[in-house]
């Protein structure tokens, strides 16, 4: 295998690598989102099973109640419905699949850059060595 061939091969390979660490920063963002969601946005709880008139929530994070605190024994059916473990848990989940999507996003942007530095200093060295001969066939 020559070189050129290696090193497009090379290339090739870097590109898959920053392509996933993309794909899992992608997976991490919305995992994020997520979680923005669960914390963020007002919801209902039914009282029974298909019950006509739902109880609305605050969210979790902005309300000034104490329904996330304070549950069932003060008849705030709000409290089991939307829990902090499942908040925090998506949020747990996000940071290794983020650590993960940026080292390998991170190493295949390199293996690029530096494959192309590669390349580059050997077209140098190639056009040094052709001014070098044709100097020494001149004298």
């Amino acid at each position: 295998m020559r070189s050129s061939e290696y090193d497009l091969d090379f290339r090739d390979r870097a590109s898959r690598t920053r392509a996933w660490g993309v794909g899992l920063l992608v997976v991490a963002g919305l995992l994020w989102s997520w979680c923005t969601l669960l914390l963020l946005t007002p919801y209902e709880v039914d009282r029974k099973p298909d019950d006509r008139y739902p109880v609305e929530c605050e969210s979790r994070l902005m309300t000034e109640r104490g329904t996330s605190n304070e549950g069932l024994g003060r008849g705030d059916y709000c409290q089991n419905e939307r829990d902090w473990p499942e908040a925090v848990a998506v949020l747990g989940l996000s940071v290794p699949v983020s650590v993960a999507g940026a080292v390998l996003f991170t190493s295949g942007s390199v293996s690029r850059r530096m494959s192309a530095h590669a390349e580059a200093m050997r077209e140098l060295d190639r056009i040094a060595d052709e001014r070098e001969a044709r100097a020494a066939r001149a004298r």
